[in-house]
């Protein structure tokens, strides 16, 4: 496992959002166990503590759930997934809108962008059918 870590972002975040991409993606389904918080802190080379506070948060937020002696699992809760990887997908595409305002896009021509770019993707998908 690894994570390039951001300087710009708490590690134990990028730790959870790790964990949260794999839940999403269905790397890591419903019900399944997590690695254990001393192989997260070594695996990626964090402190103990950093990555419990990453387990922590990821309970907090009903990601995952703690049974006491048995280590961490991923919710059961179908529709916690199904709004975690809208909540992923809204908070990556804010970012990239964000982004190009910054270079100077008005909303038009990043709409204009992205449907065209979709476009390309959808004829390459049907090229390859």
């Amino acid at each position: 496992m690894t994570i390039e870590f951001d300087p710009s972002k708490p590690i134990y975040r990028q730790i959870a959002d790790y964990y949260y991409q794999k839940i999403s993606n269905g790397e890591l389904r419903p019900g399944d166990k997590l690695p254990s918080v001393r192989e997260t802190a070594q695996s990626l080379r964090v402190n103990p503590n950093t990555a419990s506070r990453s387990y922590l948060e990821m309970d907090r937020e009903g990601v995952t759930f703690t049974k006491r002696g048995q280590g961490t699992f991923v919710t059961e809760d179908e529709e916690v997934v199904r709004e975690l990887r809208v909540q992923l997908a809204q908070s990556h595409i804010q970012e990239l809108i964000d982004y190009l305002h910054k270079l100077g896009f008005s909303d038009n021509q990043i709409k204009d962008q992205l449907h065209s770019l979709l476009e390309a993707q959808e004829d390459e998908s049907d090229a390859e059918n």
